[in-house]
């Protein structure tokens, strides 16, 4: 390149970059051509007019922003003084108000704040010129200046009488008003936007402008604040739903998505029909970033956009928005695959899906789809036979060209039949008792095959509303419904069982002119809501979702439900009661508590009757009719079992750690709805008030109740009473607390540092390698009685793999000692200082413990550290020192492999280092006890 062409260059640069900062005027043209031909004339190099340059823009910059904000003073000085009283000057105010701000003086500044608002000629005016002059969001404060501000604006604004509105600012002023108003919505300052929208009527604003700050706003990378301000505004029509929405769902913030198509039908169909054609083999994540290139991803948020999960918010929005499954083809035909694949484990590899179950849910499952009746053939013929494959291929005349090797053949040879019939190979005969063995091993219903009656008709109703609706009658209440196996669509209530002493009523909401009948109807919410009749239940609450998506009416008119027991919140309190027993706390021998894989009901009846259920007919189809006599054995089993389980609990209720009054036990608080924003600002101060030290504290001491218990259906919860005296009802805050040492866990490989963690508190862990698969944590949880502690997607898979209550799921982006904190809640395990680095230390007795050498962090002798005693090797820590950023903060750990000197025994060096070690302990668990008790 020529001097020449340099320079040129050089001057267009320069003078975009006048244009970009609106600079105007004859003296900065005549400063950037002087610039240019003084370094022409001189001859200077390349670098020497490179540096001129550089100069020459920080000048003209620094001028420019002088400039502006002199112009800016000037305009809103005028402004103030031609249309505004003399009043308090905005700037003042604003100075007044930052020292306040920065000495944390609250009280002082809303009395400064509302003095200053009275004395404002105007005060809309004067508003937006201390707003523009806040300080945006600062580190370790959870509000700006800005939002205390608007805050004590609103809340004197409506002190005043008339309130101050634009009604009382001249209207030539008001657009102004509005506009800057509109300006100071910004993603520095997102708390603006509310109160803003309020105060100044931005909903007034010309749809343009508006609309043109919308997408100045998304040009920012402000999406989350784009699409805040157009959902208030209600300017989604006029707005690109993919541009709008696709940051929003590569950044994980559903909810947001979801307000932003709220009332808008045809954009819930868009949203929904866009992440279905996510899910397709073709689908590259790389390519839908090249097309946002503004939108920047975390590894996490990558890793959310996988198919499998993408389908799973796929199918929660064709839930929520009522939207036709046909729509979603990709989505759908993926599950149907992962369902067959389910169906053909569960019947050909553990058997425990009988021959008639596994026929019904195929046919549904393939119906319809050469793709899947393809693939169907496929895993018959992998896992089955090649003649099964063959009939299956018969069934549904598939090509030729489409089927496995061999398969063509074999259907040749086989005999005719008609096509279209399912083949059924191997089904066991459909009889009312189980066989001689499993009658052995499993629970058996004591009721005659006379006294189970099957209600399809008005007539037979009223015989049972006599039987059942009697005040003091115990009734147990079970449901089922067909599975859908995640394929889509609401459950709808297929038979309701009904169990008294030596009978049970089957209900058959399949029957339509029977299930839609008003009588039917009123017949179940009379029972739900009748004080003086017990129903006993297991899992209740979805079972009432079911019925309330089998029955509009429901939704329309809530049902009510008193005098209900579930037996689910009694088994929770069990096994509270079983840990209890096992560390020793409680003088409460539980009889049976074997179980092995059982889960849910089957479990219970187990522990308390001494045989589990038999499930083989629990994912049967339950809409087929006429139903078999096994499945209608099972469905009265199903609800008897709640009556003879409550009568064993009611004769001895100490006896399985329960109170004298079952019906006293109510649910525990869980977790399994998302905190709401006054919740999480919660919990964020408690823990901000425990890092700073519990000193402050009234009474450290004083014992806090805390309610634990498993979540609802197998998951694990946390609930927590927020101080003394909370969350002492029936169930809540109860059981004694647990030494470390007798809680056993297994840490799944998401959560290493967690396990380091609870090793040093003196818990017996056990943690997955890297390469470890995340089941072998549900066979050790098995084999050796131990809780998992997981995270993520595996929580599903290995919380059905182990008994009731046995599976924690936690949150692997949280840091180890918080995740720790959860745990000790959680199960109700105190440390002391005594059990800190506790195994640690060498298994030694304790009148030798004194003697043994310790190793000491030694920096000066670390190139010729002596090795550990072979004797010794195996209580080497189990923490390498690259890891240690998971181990209690403050606190060097007594064994370090990579940092040591052994030293002598009787040296005053060990004293002070066991002392050292013991402080660090107490230090610890003190700030352990004082966050969690």
């Amino acid at each position: 390149m020529s001097r020449s062409q340099l320079a040129s260059s050089l001057y267009l640069g320069c003078c975009s970059h006048r244009e970009r900062l609106s600079l105007s005027g004859g003296t900065a043209s005549l400063g950037l051509t002087a610039v240019v031909v003084l370094t022409l004339c001189l001859g200077l190099t390349a670098v020497v007019v490179l540096t001129v340059w550089l100069v020459a823009v920080v000048v003209l910059t620094s001028w420019s922003c002088f400039s502006i904000q002199g112009a800016r003073l000037s305009v809103s000085s005028t402004m103030s003084q031609a249309e505004s009283p003399a009043g308090v000057d905005p700037g003042a105010l604003l100075v007044r108000l930052l020292d306040l701000w920065t000495c944390k003086d609250l009280q002082g500044l809303h009395a400064e704040a509302w003095r200053g608002f009275s004395g404002l000629g105007e005060p809309l005016v004067g508003l937006l010129d201390v707003l523009a002059g806040c300080p945006g969001a600062q580190r370790g404060r959870a509000a700006t200046l800005g939002q205390v501000v608007l805050g004590e604006f609103q809340r004197w604004r409506g002190a005043q009488q008339p309130p101050v509105g634009l009604e009382g600012v001249s209207g030539a002023l008001v657009p102004a008003l509005q506009s800057t108003a509109l300006g100071l919505i910004c993603d520095s300052q997102p708390g603006y936007m509310e109160p803003l929208l309020d105060i100044y009527q931005l909903h007034t604003l010309h749809r343009t402008l508006l609309l043109h700050h919308v997408t100045h706003l998304w040009d920012s990378t402000a999406f989350r604040e784009a699409a805040m301000l157009a959902t208030k505004l209600d300017l989604q029509a006029d707005l690109d739903m993919e541009k709008m929405c696709v940051p929003l769902v590569l950044h994980d913030k559903f909810p947001l998505v979801e307000a932003y198509v709220k009332s808008h039908p045809h954009l819930q169909e868009a949203l929904v029909s866009m992440l279905d054609a996510w899910c397709t083999p073709h689908f590259s994540l790389d390519t839908l970033r090249s097309q946002y290139p503004a939108v920047c991803l975390s590894k996490h948020q990558a890793d959310l956009m996988q198919p499998k999960l993408i389908i799973k918010h796929v199918f929660r929005l064709m839930d929520k928005f009522n939207i036709d499954p046909a729509k979603c083809s990709n989505s759908v035909h993926k599950r149907k695959l992962d369902s067959l694949r389910f169906l053909m484990a569960m019947h050909f590899r553990e058997g425990r899906m009988s021959e008639e179950n596994w026929s019904d849910h195929v046919q549904a499952m393939v119906e319809g789809s050469l793709e899947l009746q393809v693939y169907l053939v496929e895993c018959v013929c992998r896992y089955g036979s090649v003649r099964q494959a063959a009939e299956w291929a018969r069934c549904y005349n598939l090509p030729r060209n489409r089927l496995p090797v061999g398969v063509w053949d074999t259907l040749q040879s086989l005999p005719p039949a008609q096509t279209g019939v399912a083949p059924v190979c191997g089904a066991s005969p459909d009889c009312w008792s189980l066989s001689p063995d499993d009658g052995q091993r499993y629970y058996q219903l004591p009721v005659a095959r006379g006294n189970v009656h099957f209600l399809s008709t008005l007539q037979q109703l009223e015989s049972c509303r006599h039987t059942l609706l009697q005040p003091g009658t115990v009734v147990g209440v079970d449901m089922e419904w067909r599975a859908s196996f995640g394929t889509g669509g609401r459950q709808r209530v297929a038979l309701i069982q009904l169990a008294v002493a030596g009978s049970v009523f089957l209900l058959d909401l399949c029957a339509a002119g029977f299930s839609q009948d008003p009588q039917t109807i009123r017949f179940v919410r009379e029972l739900l809501a009748h004080k003086s009749i017990l129903k006993l239940g297991y899992g209740m609450s979805g079972d009432l979702r079911s019925l309330v998506a089998t029955w509009a009416e429901l939704s329309e008119q809530p049902i009510k439900v008193e005098g209900m027991l579930d037996l689910l919140h009694v088994h929770q309190k069990m096994q509270m009661s079983r840990r209890g027993c096992e560390g020793g706390r409680r003088g409460v021998e539980v009889a049976v508590w074997g179980g092995g894989p059982e889960k849910g009901l089957s479990l219970l009846v187990q522990q308390v009757l001494g045989r589990p259920l038999h499930k083989q007919e629990q994912l049967s189809n339950w809409e087929r009719r006429p139903l078999r006599q096994r499945q209608i054995c099972y469905a009265a089993a199903d609800a008897y079992c709640l009556l003879e389980v409550f009568w064993v609990l009611q004769k001895d209720p100490a006896h399985y750690g329960l109170p004298p009054d079952l019906c006293s036990i109510g649910p525990a608080p869980t977790h399994n709805s998302a905190p709401t924003q006054e919740q999480r600002s919660q919990d964020k101060t408690a823990r901000d008030k425990g890092r700073r030290g519990g000193r402050k504290m009234k009474d450290p001491e004083a014992p806090r109740v805390w309610a634990v218990s498993p979540r609802s259906g197998g998951g694990d919860g946390v609930g927590e009473g927020e101080g003394p005296g909370q969350g002492e009802g029936p169930g809540q805050g109860e059981g004694p607390f647990v030494a470390p040492q007798e809680l056993r866990v297994v840490c799944d490989n998401m959560l290493q540092g967690l396990g380091r963690y609870l090793r040093c508190l003196g818990m017996d862990v056990l943690i997955l390698e890297n390469h470890d698969d995340h089941r072998l944590a549900a066979k050790l949880a098995r084999t050796e009685d131990r809780v998992i502690l997981t995270s993520g997607q595996p929580y599903q898979t290995l919380k059905s793999q182990v008994g009731e209550g046995r599976c924690l799921a936690l949150d692997c982006s949280e840091r180890a000692r918080e995740q720790a904190v959860q745990v000790l809640r959680h199960f109700r395990v105190r440390p002391t200082p005594h059990h800190v680095f506790s195994r640690c230390q060498p298994p030694h007795p304790p009148s030798h413990q004194e003697n043994m050498p310790l190793p000491i962090p030694s920096p000066s002798h670390q190139e010729n550290m002596p090795p550990y005693p072979p004797s010794h090797q195996e209580n080497m820590p189990p923490y390498p020192p690259s890891q240690q950023e998971n181990m209690p903060q403050n606190i060097t750990p007594p064994h370090s492999p990579h940092s040591r000197t052994w030293l002598n025994p009787h040296s005053s060096n060990v004293a002070s280092r066991r002392h050292s070690i013991r402080a660090g302990g107490a230090q610890i668990s003190n700030q352990l006890s004082l966050q969690l008790f």
